[in-house]
């Protein structure tokens, strides 16, 4: 097995050598779940934009027949670069001993050059992070301050590029405004001394094809989450400790290496109501379920007309509109169900914007028109469509008065589940509407998001298929928009059905029939 090691190699040993061990013999064994893809592919986008932070550069990337990384390519353009004295080398490209680095942003500073790691990681201008939450990222930078010494290279500066969580888009984008560059002198000298021998022990590690031990630690949260979880846990019996509701990991791992995993041998400890709540179901298999509780849940907040509000949302890394930020979530989409009065027909319709454009105000002015003034409106995990609201209240004054009255007559449906007034086993201690729905209607193929036809299943596929949509061919968009029309209708579907489910333990109201119809 080859000595060879990058600074990514180098920063995986460092949160945990096994991490590095499982991705040199056992790949497959990676899950890259959304949400780690979509860091992957943030990281490339904000690195290719921050290229042109200091001004004109040249790129060494070099791609040999074969599409790969050629690397001897990159390593020669680099001393050819230095050689001439190029003032910013993107990507410039270093080897020594077995050690490569290549490092996003080689800014010639003084009579060195300084290093520029650039991440889609986020920090405040008005509040920056403290040392100790950005010291992980001074393990890859140090790594290549190390390998670009021993090449000869004089380095004058080391700095941690971020975007800035502060910075609003105008009409045009401001790249010093968006990027925050963040001096890693200090830690990058915390961690230096220590580097030859994490390579040593990182080069053992890669030689030995026996597997470590499993190493079941704070390691395994931070400072990512590890994606080798589900094989390195897969000893520990589900569920554990580790599936308790809103049970910090770091708690758990106390319980765990005290010899405290199962349910049962958790069950003298100091729990929350909650907790106990899903211990005691799973045990005995029985749900719990206060139908005063949710009687009085539904006297008090619901009212006719009654609106069942959903929205879709995708989130820029680079604020591509004026006045948004870094990651700022924008709705594209909503979904409404709605009934006028007690016994009345169920109606549905909905807003999808036009790929490719900013969709904050055609959606917030049809928003206005489909829910009137002071309408009793509901939303599951309301905090979200609220902040959007939020939002789109702050971009528009003209349309804030009715939006804010939208804001403030929603109800939330996860109240009465959050509150412990209806819980099941099947909801494992979650109570969000995609373990919640499936508790309630566990034979329901209506109701069962993974009999949808089209593309869209979860929100990070909306999410993700959305902004496509603009470079797709027609018949393509036709079919990708019907598929973000029906699973947002579901979403609000699954309220509807919710809100009945209560209504017949509270002592029952009329069922209405569900509309499929998509506009």
């Amino acid at each position: 097995m080859s000595r060879y090691l990058s600074k990514s190699k180098y920063t995986s040993f460092r949160q945990c050598p096994k991490i590095l061990w499982m991705r040199t013999y056992k790949p497959d064994e990676e899950v890259i779940g959304p949400a780690l893809q979509a860091r992957f592919e943030s990281g490339n986008e904000v690195g290719d934009l921050a290229m042109g932070l200091f001004g004109e550069f040249e790129e060494v990337t070099s791609y040999d027949a074969a599409g790969k990384l050629d690397l001897s390519e990159m390593l020669s353009r680099t001393k050819d670069c230095l050689s001439r004295g190029v003032e910013n080398i993107c990507e410039a490209s270093f080897s020594w001993d077995g050690n490569y680095c290549a490092v996003d942003i080689l800014h010639r500073q003084g009579d060195g050059y300084a290093v520029y790691e650039v991440k889609s990681s986020t920090n405040s201008s008005s509040e920056p992070a403290e040392p100790e939450e950005l010291r992980h990222y001074a393990w890859d930078i140090a790594y290549q301050k190390y390998v670009l010494t021993q090449c000869g290279v004089k380095v004058t500066g080391v700095y941690l590029v971020q975007l800035d969580s502060d910075y609003v888009r105008g009409k045009e984008l401001d790249l010093q405004g968006l990027f925050l560059k963040t001096d890693m002198s200090e830690l990058v000298d915390e961690e230096y001394p220590y580097i030859p021998a994490n390579i040593v022990r990182a080069r053992k590690l890669l030689e030995d094809d026996q597997e470590p031990s499993n190493m079941i630690s704070m390691a395994c949260r931070k400072p990512y989450p590890c994606s080798f979880w589900r094989y390195c846990s897969k000893h520990i019996p589900d569920p554990s400790v580790f599936n308790l509701y809103r049970m910090p990991f770091s708690k758990a791992l106390e319980y765990y290496n005290a010899g405290i995993i199962t349910f049962e041998d958790v069950l003298s400890c100091n729990l929350s109501d909650k907790q106990q709540l899903q211990i005691a179901g799973h045990l005995t298999g029985n749900g719990y379920i206060d139908k005063k509780g949710i009687k009085d849940f539904l006297d008090k907040n619901i009212r006719y007309p009654l609106y069942f509000l959903d929205f879709e949302t995708m989130q820029d890394v680079v604020p591509q509109y004026e006045g948004t930020k870094p990651y700022q979530q924008i709705p594209f989409q909503y979904s409404l169900h709605w009934i006028e009065k007690p016994g009345g027909e169920l109606k549905h319709t909905a807003f999808l914007a036009e790929s490719g454009k900013d969709p904050r105000r055609a959606l917030a002015e049809q928003l206005c028109l489909d829910i009137p003034l002071n309408a009793c409106t509901t939303a599951y995990n309301k905090g979200f469509e609220c902040g959007r609201i939020n939002e789109l209240a702050e971009a528009f004054p003209d349309l804030s008065c009715h939006l804010l009255n939208i804001r403030d007559n929603i109800v939330d449906f996860l109240d009465p589940f959050r509150a412990g007034y209806y819980y099941l086993p099947e909801m494992e201690g979650s109570f969000s509407i995609k373990k919640v729905l499936p508790a309630l209607f566990p034979d329901d193929p209506q109701l069962d998001y993974s009999n949808l036809t089209g593309p869209v299943h979860n929100g990070g596929d909306a999410m993700s298929i959305f902004p496509k949509i603009k470079d797709m061919a027609p018949e393509e968009q036709l079919e990708a928009r019907q598929a973000l029309l029906e699973y947002c209708h579901l979403d609000t579907l699954a309220m509807v059905k919710i809100w009945q489910k209560l209504e017949e333990i509270s002592s029952g109201i009329t069922h209405v029939t569900p509309s499929r119809s998509c506009k």
